[in-house]
């Protein structure tokens, strides 16, 4: 199978299900399900993997984007998790994801004196030294007047001192759809828009799933020796289709962040700051600031959580009370709200709510992940296939992802050394290259292809500066793309980096990736449309005053 996700690759894939029994069939396209599909195939397993929606669209594209070990666990003196969470970084940094995975700092401000630098400094030095070998520089202890000169937008008494540490950040989604291509390169059949509708049994042995084309209406059959549910908060939801007790369940938790211009902020650090809940992060990402996150229950629709302006006004008023000059809604240029998937066990042994992931095979032959952080996806996916393994019998060689680069890592480090000469051969500046050598690694080279077979596509998209027309023909040629709102919202983050939300990109990229797609004028307008709907829906959702009326906002448009 090529790791070219085009439509052509969907219609040959969809033709072959049931034509054989495969080793896995993977239920769920998130990061943990791309991980656990790769992790299969790299073992030399026969492997499907079938989303019903896109890759990463539930939580694993509305993440803090962050990589990192969870510096707060360790209060909480979870340090094997701290730990193993460290080592995935390092190896994300490193060897499996460079392109896409990339070193941030972070200002902790100081309030009181002595003891909590003395307290602070000493988990931050252990959070340096747990996991292995170093990955990100060392923490550093800041006076007040060094942490001003790194972040003016802070008020002169928002700290006695600070100090600065370093951790990680993803682009969640296109990290989570470049797993997926890298399963597929290993001979993984990897589809979205494909919804299990029911389990396959014989006697009591799950033995494969009953699947619906959403884009066709047709139904299919998959029938696998072992299946691997890593469906996040939609755990519960495989529970009622088995009919059998799971050893636990998931509870959800919103996390909402709020996006601003970088400009707005006068600082050369992101911060994390301490709230009555958790933590606040303020993240630089490229032209922009993401701030957040909040922890509230959600019992509503799982498909699409909502900001509020409840939430959003607790994100302002936090981290307001550092600024010199107050953040307002003016200045919000996106929002977006994801779900925690949070284990809770069933019984009193297995109760606590907890971060850790756990595998379980509640019926013969169907396994589930759930629990974690995205962080430390790899572990995940590993484990569930491990018990998978058991039942397929020992000839099952060990998982090899630890030394397994994900597509794109393998040759970026000379590509990103080397900008002004791929610039040149290129013919295209050196910000784009370094803007495409950011998103895709060494697979930029097929960009390059797609511009000079092209030169047109070399010019950026209007209303989405950021980004060249090539990268949208390319979400749907080689990635996957099946819908507009992937591609604002998921292959690009457009959707929440620009004031308009992408209204104004979304008529020209639809334009552009209509004849690879065979959409006709009705068809790409209904996508446009079914955009536009999307975003004055969640734009309302924003102004509703609680979860109730912003998740019946949201609602007028769904998809």
């Amino acid at each position: 199978m090529s790791a070219q996700l085009d439509p052509a690759y969907r219609a040959r894939a969809i033709d072959a299900l049931g034509d054989t029994e495969i080793d896995v069939l993977v239920i769920g396209g998130g990061v943990t399900g791309a991980g656990a599909a790769l992790d299969a195939a790299s073992r030399g397993l026969s492997v499907a993997l079938v989303e019903a929606r896109d890759f990463a669209a539930g939580t694993s594209s509305r993440s803090s984007k962050l990589i990192h070990g969870g510096l707060r666990y360790l209060e909480q003196l979870d340090f094997a998790l701290v730990r193993e969470a460290l080592k995935e970084r390092g190896l994300l940094l490193n060897k499996l994801a460079p392109h896409l995975v990339r070193p941030v700092s972070f200002l902790f401000p100081l309030q009181h004196h002595v003891w909590e630098r003395a307290y602070i400094g000493a988990g931050v030095a252990l959070y340096d030294t747990l996991g292995g070998a170093r990955s990100v520089p060392m923490h550093r202890h800041l006076t007040r007047s060094s942490a001003l000169g790194l972040a003016p937008a802070l008020k002169d008494d928002a700290m006695i001192g600070a100090i600065r540490y370093y951790d990680a950040q993803v682009d969640d989604a296109r990290h989570t759809m470049m797993i997926a291509r890298t399963a597929a390169q290993h001979g993984a059949t990897v589809l979205t828009r494909t919804k299990v509708t029911g389990l396959l049994r014989d006697g009591e042995k799950v033995v494969g799933a009953k699947v619906l084309d959403q884009e066709t209406g047709l139904e299919h059959t998959i029938r696998a020796r072992t299946v691997i549910s890593a469906t996040g908060v939609w755990t519960d939801d495989m529970i009622k289709m088995t009919g059998v007790e799971f050893p636990f369940h998931v509870r959800m938790s919103k996390g909402v962040h709020i996006m601003v211009p970088r400009e707005r902020l006068n600082m050369n650090t992101g911060l994390i700051m301490r709230t009555e809940k958790s933590v606040l992060f303020v993240i630089p990402w490229a032209e922009h600031w993401i701030i957040g996150t909040t922890d509230t229950d959600w019992g509503l629709d799982k498909n699409h959580p909502t900001a509020s302006a409840a939430d959003v006004q607790y994100i302002l008023d936090h981290v307001n009370s550092l600024l010199r000059e107050p953040l307002t809604r003016a200045d919000i240029v996106g929002t977006y709200a994801g779900l925690r998937p949070l284990m809770t066990g069933a019984n009193k042994e297995t109760s606590k709510l907890s971060r850790e992931h756990a595998v379980a095979e509640p019926a013969p032959g169907l396994f589930v992940i759930a629990g974690g952080k995205y962080t430390t996806y790899r572990v995940m996916a590993s484990d569930v296939v491990d018990a998978a393994a058991e039942r397929l019998g020992s000839d099952v060689a060990p998982s090899v992802t630890e030394n397994l680069p994900i597509l794109g890592a393998v040759g970026y480090a000379d590509m990103l050394g080397d900008i002004a000469g791929v610039a040149a051969r290129a013919d295209l500046p050196a910000a784009v290259v370094e803007h495409l050598l950011g998103r895709y690694g060494s697979l930029s080279n097929e960009i390059f292809d797609l511009v000079a077979a092209a030169p047109e596509l070399a010019q950026p998209i209007a209303g989405a500066e950021d980004y060249i027309a090539a990268e949208a023909v390319y979400a749907v040629t080689h990635e996957g793309a099946l819908h507009l709102d992937d591609l604002l919202t998921r292959r690009t983050r457009i959707s929440i980096e620009v004031p308009d939300r992408g209204l104004k990109a979304a008529p020209e990229i639809a334009a552009l990736i209509a004849p690879h797609l065979g959409w006709d004028a009705e068809r790409t307008n209904a996508e446009i449309n079914k955009y536009f709907d999307r975003v004055h829906a969640e734009l309302a959702a924003n102004e509703a005053k609680d979860d109730e009326t912003a998740n019946a906002a949201r609602m007028v448009a769904v998809s």
